[in-house]
């Protein structure tokens, strides 16, 4: 089985590689505009622009799955998010599509949900609540991915990923956390699942707090085995210090940004 991982020279992407590789993955790394270090003496190694043909051609040649971690990973201007996860995505599928590449798992993300207030515990089927142009951005690419597969037969598991750290450092990640190890073992699962078609998972460890249903992920076989209650009292002790809140939605700082608050809508601006 030959696997391409684009977004191979990101946070995510450098904990991936080596474990492809210690279990004898053929692995091609695509990074950004640098071409990222290789790992080991077989990692076929790439860069280029993802909007271009061509470099998502030299991507996905030969390619049985394509892990896509490429893209804008943070709350940013529309532009910048449209070329990174929406024009690049677009051009990702057709070359999918033309090199009959059986299987993406697209790195979605919990902001596709984030407006959610973190009271209100979610199965995957939950209707969309984006908290922000990023949010907006996964919430695009699972409907582009469930198009391809509707139209064209691409399979695809979407992973709604919660806050892959190596351990918590807020309250909400009490809630969200997943475990370097626990996303693993869900790529694991998402590599070597029979059958899959279309169908969307969260990314989330085993946590005691967590504001979501994970039997999704349970189907494809996946077992979490972190729990991020065994950072809660060091967690909580240091929000007391520094005064910091629960958050309000499951998106936490993400659903604030540029967030008018309820008493501020509707309002008018007057000048002169």
């Amino acid at each position: 089985m030959k696997i391409a991982l684009s977004g191979a020279s990101g946070n995510l992407g450098k904990v991936i590689r080596p474990e492809l590789l210690r279990q004898g993955v053929e692995l091609r790394s695509a990074g950004g505009h640098k071409c990222p270090k290789p790992f080991a003496a077989n990692e076929d190694v790439m860069c280029g622009d993802l909007r271009d043909p061509l470099v998502v051609d030299r991507l996905l040649k030969g390619v049985d799955i394509l892990l896509h971690f490429a893209g804008s990973s943070v709350e940013g201007p529309l532009a910048g998010i449209i070329d990174n996860n929406l024009t690049a995505l677009a051009a990702i599928y057709e070359g999918v599509r033309r090199h009959h590449v059986k299987r993406v798992v697209f790195a979605s993300s919990n902001h596709a949900i984030g407006m959610y207030p973190v009271d209100e515990k979610l199965d995957i089927h939950c209707a969309v609540r984006p908290d922000g142009f990023y949010g907006l951005s996964k919430v695009w690419g699972e409907a582009l991915a469930r198009m391809y597969w509707d139209k064209h037969g691409v399979e695809t598991i979407c992973i709604r990923i919660g806050s892959c750290i190596p351990k918590p450092t807020e309250v909400r990640h009490l809630s969200t956390w997943l475990s370097e190890d626990d996303l693993l073992r869900l790529l694991s699962c998402c590599i070597t699942a029979e059958e899959v078609g279309f169908c969307i998972v969260w990314g989330v460890s085993d946590n005691s707090r967590t504001y979501w249903d994970n039997s999704a992920a349970e189907r494809l076989g996946f077992h979490a085995q972190d729990n991020a209650e065994q950072y809660a009292a060091e967690i909580t002790a240091l929000a007391s210090r520094t005064l910091t809140e629960n958050p309000q939605y499951q998106g936490g700082s993400f659903a604030l940004m540029n967030y008018t608050p309820p008493g501020e809508r509707g309002k008018t601006s007057r000048s002169g």
